[in-house]
């Protein structure tokens, strides 16, 4: 039997047969899990509403519907959902794999043995669990499959990549992946320095970066240690590395050739050892051809790039933030909870967010405070602030033109998940293939051309 793990974790268990639940609780208890069991999807989908969990364990089939159909539904209406380990049979690993592109985390094989399964759990307890980095929105960076495969990439990148270049607009969250990635790579406890090169003045910069001994100028009545010694056996962010000046380059170069620095007025060579992740909104590239950014820093940050889309290239994540901020708030807030109106989530949808996941958080924040009852309707989030353009483009709808655009979208997230699979995605809707096209078809979706 292996080690208990350090913090008991709850675990949720989906499993009809009663031998094989019994048999399950009874090793996964022994092992330092705290289990919950259940034996219909129903029962179990209240209970991951209202319980948090550190994994879910499930099987497919269950009596009153699809493990995997839960699983779909859930991962659409909650805004933070545990890694999904599915139990299936031989004849349904098809199904597991479509449910793995989908974002479940594993699968394992009937018959398997219980130690492999607990191998598995403890493998996502401790990638996805308590003793990962904690924030606002643990370790998930939104449920679309661009941030899903962007999520899945880090921990491999984690263990091999010593620099990451993350780039995307202004608002969309390279500080939160690269803080994923520092997790994945030397944990919560060593340190994170993240450094805006754009808010430094150009005299400062030295200073900042390598730090100063005492008397080293006038005003330096201390010793003071730069960034970089503070990321040393962690993790530095340079954000906005497009700002930095090339004078500064060249230095930043040379602390990542060696290893080490001089603070300035020091003569005593200093040892720094930290991975890297630069930041920025601009075009690296085309600064090297206009001679703003240095060639030989651009192939070292280079190595791997990470590019996190604009959010209004992602409309499922611009949902699953809007439900995160209101619940946030509600936590926060339980005398005074909110709950969005259907039209103004729809309206959310439809809007630029020029500022991305910044933007709606803020935007999220002041409806909630602003609002004088609990439903938000648009008067909240476009009284002020927003394009008012936007506002007038969400004033009640036809009926039927609301809920066609409201099934347009359902469709295109049931499509996304199933890889636009048209089979895969009809049976996973419960119509047919034919129904599936029709809808397509009369609703203006693109199909997929199959293997």
């Amino acid at each position: 039997m292996t080690t208990p793990p350090e913090a008991s974790i709850r675990l949720c268990l989906i499993e009809d047969d009663e031998i094989m639940g019994e048999s399950l609780c009874e090793r996964l208890r022994l092992e330092g899990f705290e289990v919950d069991w259940w034996r219909c999807a129903g029962d179990a989908g209240t209970a991951l509403e209202k319980q948090r969990y550190g994994v879910v364990v499930s099987d497919i089939r269950l009596p009153d519907r699809s493990g995997g159909d839960l699983f779909l539904d859930l991962i659409a209406r909650l805004p933070m959902l545990p890694p999904f380990l599915f139990m299936t049979a031989f004849g349904s690993i098809d199904r597991a794999v479509e449910l793995l592109k989908a974002g479940a985390a594993d699968y394992i094989t009937k018959p398997f043995e219980p130690d492999a399964l607990v191998a598995k759990i403890r493998a996502l307890a401790q990638g996805y669990g308590t003793r990962t980095c904690e924030n606002g929105n643990g370790d998930a960076l939104g449920v679309s499959p661009s941030m899903r495969r962007i999520a899945e990439s880090l921990p491999r990148l984690a263990r091999h990549a010593k620099a990451l270049l993350i780039t995307g607009e202004s608002g969309v969250g390279k500080e939160h992946v690269a803080k994923r990635f520092h997790c994945h790579a030397v944990g919560e406890k060593a340190p994170f320095v993240a450094v805006n090169c754009a808010a430094i003045p150009e005299s400062l910069f030295e200073a900042e970066l390598f730090g100063y001994e005492k008397g080293a100028f006038t005003g330096a009545t201390r010793t003071k240690r730069g960034t970089f010694e503070q990321a040393n056996g962690g993790t530095l962010l340079l954000d906005e590395i497009g700002e930095m000046p090339l004078l500064m380059q060249a230095k930043l170069l040379r602390v990542l050739q060696e290893r080490t620095l001089v603070r300035l007025g020091g003569e005593t060579r200093v040892g720094v050892d930290f991975r890297l992740i630069c930041a920025t909104h601009q075009d690296l590239k085309a600064m090297v051809e206009r001679g703003l950014f240095r060639e030989d820093l651009y192939y070292r940050v280079h190595v791997i790039e990470l590019r996190i889309p604009p959010l209004r290239e992602r409309a499922e994540d611009i949902r699953w933030f809007v439900r995160h901020y209101v619940e946030a708030f509600n936590r926060a807030n339980p005398e005074e909870r909110r709950r969005i109106d259907p039209r103004t989530e729809q309206a959310l949808i439809s809007y630029a967010w020029p500022g991305n996941v910044r933007e709606l958080k803020h935007a999220v924040e002041r409806a909630c405070i602003l609002s004088p009852g609990p439903l938000l309707g648009a008067e909240a989030f476009f009284g002020e602030g927003l394009d008012s353009g936007t506002q007038d483009s969400i004033a009640s709808p036809p009926l039927a033109e609301y809920l066609m655009a409201c099934e347009r979208d359902y469709l295109q997230v049931a499509l996304e998940r199933h890889s636009r699979h048209m089979t895969n995605t009809a049976e996973a809707l419960g119509i047919t293939r034919k129904t599936l096209w029709e809808k397509m078809r009369r609703l203006g979706i693109q199909a997929k051309e199959e293997a």
